[in-house]
């Protein structure tokens, strides 16, 4: 390929021009990077100089006495509790368990019978709101087992294939 003289010395121009380009471009991407060092480390300094003071110094105004203040209230709260509930509750199931045990004793049993012998005999009741929710229970329980063995044994014409269906539209439909 042949260029005229012209041609070739706006060539060498333009390639000079760019080559001109290229090293300002390198010199300026070389100065970014150390200006961008530079910002990272006096970053650091000040991070390290008024950013985590400042932390600490919040920290130890506004945080800490909310968490000593909630320890002191978790513990507090525990030993009163280990004090004062966990006996009463420890009280109550000895005097239910006592009070169970005197009721089973024979002899308890037999001077309460020579008291009052009618106040513990078995009262007949009728049936309780309790009977009836069962019954209610058993019956929708049956009514549903009904519908489904109606719904598994009903005749549906949909569901069932017929067995004389012809075979030569099988094949076509392929």
């Amino acid at each position: 390929m042949s260029l005229s003289r012209k041609r070739r010395k706006e060539l060498k121009r333009l390639q000079s021009s760019a080559e001109e380009l290229w090293g300002d471009q390198q010199h300026v991407l070389e100065h970014a990077n150390a200006v961008a060092r530079e910002a990272s480390r006096q970053l650091g300094h000040i991070t390290r100089e008024e950013v985590v003071p400042r932390v600490r110094t919040g920290y130890e105004s506004y945080v800490r006495p909310g968490v000593d203040q909630a320890r002191h209230v978790a513990r507090s709260t525990g030993e009163a509790v280990e004090r004062k509930v966990v006996p009463a509750i420890g009280n109550a199931l000895g005097a239910v368990m006592s009070i169970g045990d005197v009721a089973n004793d024979a002899r308890v049993r037999r001077a309460v019978a020579r008291i009052a012998p009618r106040s513990f005999a078995p009262q007949k009741k009728g049936p309780g709101a309790g009977t009836y929710l069962a019954i209610g229970a058993g019956i929708i329980a049956a009514a549903g087992i009904a519908y489904a063995v109606w719904q598994t044994f009903r005749a549906d014409d949909e569901l069932w294939v017929a067995d004389d269906e012809p075979s030569t539209g099988a094949a076509t439909d392929i």
